[in-house]
């Protein structure tokens, strides 16, 4: 290995994704597929909901939105933020990734359960996430949104300075570390470990947007209730039917006893007669 290989080598953190990789050609290809594969989960997420509480499609896309303005803001800062440290910036990206993904999904739920408590002791219904109200109004939609991306502003200052602590540098030495093929890692970093990744967060931070309407909550509970008093039931019978059994066994054995003593009892008093 020659001193420009090296230079190369130290200068890039490893034969990995150079500075470049994550803004050049095939790396904006990648982002732009990732985003459309996380979308087509939520217009499948939407498909399974029950056909009596599915949202309509512009609700569901004031939910969707939200999300999707939120990811555009905490993806882009991603992209940027790696390419600032020293090294290979695609291990930077997925640690910065993963730990939006993790501690920042923790964030979003803390902050969305406050606004909603806000909402109802202050009577600010624009501030509810997933209420817009009835029609749906834009102003409740645009001030969610801007509540969302302040949200995620909010995990990114967390995570870039939980990043500033010096166990990641060994962090970032060990992941991919297998992977040698610039390519290949990038494929990994910008679409493969993101798209297991944003499926599952998309979906659950879903969750905590949408609207659940008391009626749906009630609806699921009684059906819960009516199941358990269902199994009540049925175990309340089997257990009816097995002491019914035992007492039917146990009335046999006494009449076949009292059979018993009765034949043993009539030899005797025919004897006293005699």
């Amino acid at each position: 290995m020659n001193s420009t290989q090296v230079m190369l080598k130290n200068s890039q953190g490893g034969f990995h994704c150079s500075k470049d990789s994550l803004t050049d050609v095939f790396g904006w290809f990648l982002q732009v597929l990732l985003a459309c594969l996380a979308f087509t989960c939520l217009i499948a997420k939407r498909f399974c909901e029950p056909r009596a509480e599915r949202r309509s499609w512009l609700i569901w896309f004031y939910d969707t939105s939200k999300q999707g303005m939120g990811a555009m803001a905490i993806h882009l800062a991603n992209v940027w933020l790696a390419g600032q440290y020293m090294g290979d910036p695609c291990t930077w990206y997925l640690i910065n990734f993963l730990l939006d993904s993790s501690m920042g999904l923790l964030i979003i739920f803390t902050g969305i359960r406050f606004c909603q408590y806000l909402s109802r002791k202050k009577g600010w219904d624009a501030i509810n996430f997933g209420e817009y109200g009835k029609p749906p109004s834009a102003n409740a939609w645009l001030a969610q949104c801007c509540l969302y991306v302040g949200l995620m502003a909010i995990v990114k200052v967390s995570i870039t300075l939980f990043m500033q602590l010096d166990f990641w540098d060994g962090v970032k030495n060990f992941i991919l570390s297998p992977i040698n093929n610039p390519k290949i890692e990038l494929a990994f970093v910008m679409l493969i470990i993101p798209f297991f990744v944003n499926m599952l967060m998309f979906w659950v931070t879903d969750n905590f947007l949408m609207h659940k309407s008391r009626t749906s909550r009630r609806l699921r509970r009684d059906s819960v209730e009516d199941s358990l008093l269902t199994r009540t039931k049925v175990k309340y019978r089997t257990i009816k039917k097995k002491a019914r059994r035992r007492d039917s066994e146990s009335d046999i054995l006494l009449s076949g006893d009292d059979e018993l003593l009765d034949s043993e009892s009539t030899p005797i008093n025919r004897h006293v007669m005699a």
